[in-house]
C-alpha cells in the first residue's frame, strides 16, 4: 500500500512537469479548477480525513489551507467558493509542493505502523480519489491551454485511435439481468447495490460515433434544426452559440481541433469527442437513434471495445436499490450529487487503468463537455426517419 501511494503522489507531480508556473493558477471558467489547486486539494484530502485523525501527533501544515482546498465537504466547514479558486495567488506553487511534502512525509510513517481495516478502506478512497483528480486535470489543463490563442502544446496528447471496424450493430436479447458491481476490489457506493433489471431486446453499436460522422450532422444543419434537440439543449445552444464540439475550428474551409498537442486536422476516422450530453441526444435523432441506457450499456459492453472515452447514457444519475450514504463527510462523495445529472459509461484515454470497470458510474451534468466524452448509439424500434439515412 505504501508503494502504490507513493507511485499516486508522484503521478499527480508529474503531470505539472509540462507546466510554465503561469499555468498553475488560472481558472478560465468556474468548472475548471487551477492545477495548483488540484495539488493541494488531494493534499488536504489526506490530511483531513486519515492524519488528523489516525497518526498520533499529527502537526497540520496550516490551518487556513482547511478553507481554501475544501471542495464541497460541508461536513468539514466553510470553504473558498469554486468560482474563486484562480484567484487565490497564495499559497504560491513553491509553497503547494512543501505542503505536500509535508504530507507525504506523515503519511509514510502512518503506513509504516500497522492499521485497521477502516483506515485501509479510507486509504484506498484517497487513492482513488486521487487518481479521479488527475483526469480532472488533465481535462482542466487542456481547457486551459485550448482556450489560448496560439494553442499551446502540452505534451501527451492523450490521443484518440482510429475506428477501422465496420460499423455493426450487436444484438442483446431481452431478459432479466444483474447490474451493480459484484467482483473483489474497490468500487464507489455508488456502484453498489448489484440488483436485477429487466431489458427489452436492442442493437448497439460496435463502435463511437466518429468525426466524420459528426461533420455530416453539423453541415445536414444539426445545430439549427430544433426538431432533434430537447427544449433546453435547444435553448443552451442558442443562448451559448454552440455550433460544433468543443475545441473545433474553421480554418480555411477545413475542420481542425485542439488537443494537448496543439491545433490538429480533425482525424475523420477517429471518435467525435468533447461533446455534451444535449449534443449526444440531438444526433441520435438526427439519425433516427437514441442513446444507450446505463444499464443497456454495461450489459452489452462485454461484446465491444471501450476505454478511449466516457460515453453519454441516456439514464438519469440515480440511487441504486438499498443505496445508503455513509456517515460523515465520506457520505457526501457521491450521494448528494444524485439529481440533474446523467450517467456516463466507461472510462477515457485518461482515466486510469483500475478506473475502467463497467460498473463504474460517471456523471455531468448534460451541458458539461469538457470532460473526454462521446457517443454510441442504439438503435430505435420502429424508428421513422426524417432523414435520407
Amino acid at each position: 500500500m505504501k508503494n502504490r501511494f507513493i507511485e499516486i503522489r508522484k503521478k499527480s507531480e508529474d503531470l505539472c512537469r509540462p507546466l510554465l508556473i503561469e499555468d498553475y493558477s488560472l481558472q478560465p471558467s468556474e468548472f475548471v479548477s487551477p492545477p495548483k489547486w488540484h495539488l493541494a486539494h488531494t493534499n488536504w484530502f489526506w490530511e483531513e480525513f486519515i492524519l488528523k485523525k489516525y497518526l498520533k501527533g499529527y502537526t497540520v501544515y496550516n490551518p487556513d489551507f482547511s478553507y481554501l482546498f475544501n471542495s464541497y465537504y460541508n461536513t468539514i466547514g466553510e470553504r473558498v467558493l469554486r468560482p474563486d479558486r484562480g484567484s487565490m495567488t497564495r499559497p504560491s506553487v513553491e509553497e503547494v509542493y512543501k505542503y505536500r511534502k509535508h504530507v507525504n512525509s506523515a503519511m509514510g510513517t502512518l503506513l509504516s505502523i500497522k492499521f485497521d481495516e477502516k483506515l485501509l478502506e479510507l486509504v484506498e478512497i484517497g487513492i482513488n480519489h486521487e487518481q479521479q483528480h488527475q483526469e480532472l486535470f488533465i481535462y482542466d489543463i487542456k481547457y486551459i491551454l485550448g482556450n489560448q490563442p496560439t494553442f499551446p502544446v502540452y505534451g501527451n496528447s492523450y490521443g484518440f485511435i482510429e475506428q477501422n471496424l465496420e460499423s455493426e450493430f450487436i444484438k442483446i436479447p431481452e431478459g432479466i439481468y444483474t447490474v451493480g458491481h459484484q467482483a473483489e476490489g474497490f468500487s464507489f457506493d455508488n456502484e453498489l447495490g448489484a440488483h436485477k433489471v429487466y431489458l427489452n431486446d436492442f442493437e448497439i453499436c460496435n463502435q463511437l460515433v466518429t468525426n466524420a460522422e459528426f461533420i455530416a450532422f453539423i453541415e445536414n444543419g444539426g445545430y439549427t434544426n430544433f426538431n432533434f434537440w430537447h427544449d433546453e439543449g435547444w435553448h443552451w445552444i442558442n443562448n451559448n452559440k454552440i455550433e460544433t464540439p468543443l475545441y473545433w475550428h474553421k480554418i480555411d474551409g477545413e475542420w481542425f481541433k485542439y488537443d494537448l498537442d496543439g491545433l490538429q486536422k480533425v482525424n475523420l476516422s477517429a471518435p467525435v469527442n468533447h461533446i455534451s450530453f444535449y449534443e449526444a441526444y440531438a444526433f441520435a435523432e438526427y439519425k433516427a437513434m437514441r442513446l444507450p441506457t446505463e444499464f443497456e450499456w454495461e450489459i452489452a459492453s462485454d461484446h465491444f471495445s471501450w476505454g478511449q472515452l466516457w460515453e453519454w447514457t441516456n439514464s438519469a444519475y440515480l440511487p441504486y436499490p438499498n443505496f445508503n450514504k455513509a456517515p460523515g463527510a465520506i457520505g457526501e462523495y457521491n450521494g448528494k450529487f444524485m439529481i440533474n445529472t446523467m450517467v456516463l459509461r466507461g472510462a477515457s484515454v485518461a482515466t486510469p487503468i483500475n478506473h475502467s470497470r463497467k460498473t463504474y458510474r460517471n456523471f455531468f451534468h448534460p451541458n458539461m463537455r469538457w470532460q473526454y466524452c462521446g457517443i454510441r448509439l442504439v438503435k430505435k424500434q420502429n424508428a421513422f426517419s426524417i432523414n435520407n439515412l
